[in-house]
């Protein structure tokens, strides 16, 4: 990874250790919750995305570098949070299709800060169960 990769990945999680754990508290803040790989806790993440469907697509902007991305390789059954209500469902990681024609579907203020910090775009999409 390039130092500016670097900087720009540090930057913004150090922003997002400050910021999500109020932003995820907000009712109509969509949240994907994940198990945690080493310690088996659910971890709540804000997210951007949009439902279409029965699924649910968002781009991750560290793509394997993202926490919850970790965790959905270790456990794929997750569960998100959208309008204030829970659906459970199963996420895929997507590394073939383009994230950045994904974000043009997505809506406008998530994709501006995934491309304002974003180093190794990654695409997630949860089937959703309920």
């Amino acid at each position: 990874m390039s130092r500016l990769a670097d900087l720009r990945f540090r930057a913004a999680t150090s922003f997002q250790r400050r910021v999500n754990p109020i932003v995820r508290r907000l009712p109509l803040q969509t949240v994907l919750e994940t198990k945690g790989r080493v310690s088996g806790l659910p971890r709540r993440t804000p997210v951007g995305g949009r439902r279409v469907g029965d699924s649910f697509w968002l781009v991750s902007e560290f793509g394997e570098r993202s926490q919850y991305v970790r965790n959905i390789k270790a456990d794929p059954r997750v569960r998100v949070r959208i309008r204030g209500r829970w659906h459970t469902g199963t996420a895929h990681l997507l590394p073939d299709d383009d994230p950045v024609a994904r974000l043009r579907r997505l809506p406008k203020v998530n994709g501006l800060g995934v491309r304002a910090f974003g180093t190794d775009l990654l695409t997630v999409r949860v089937d959703l169960a309920d």
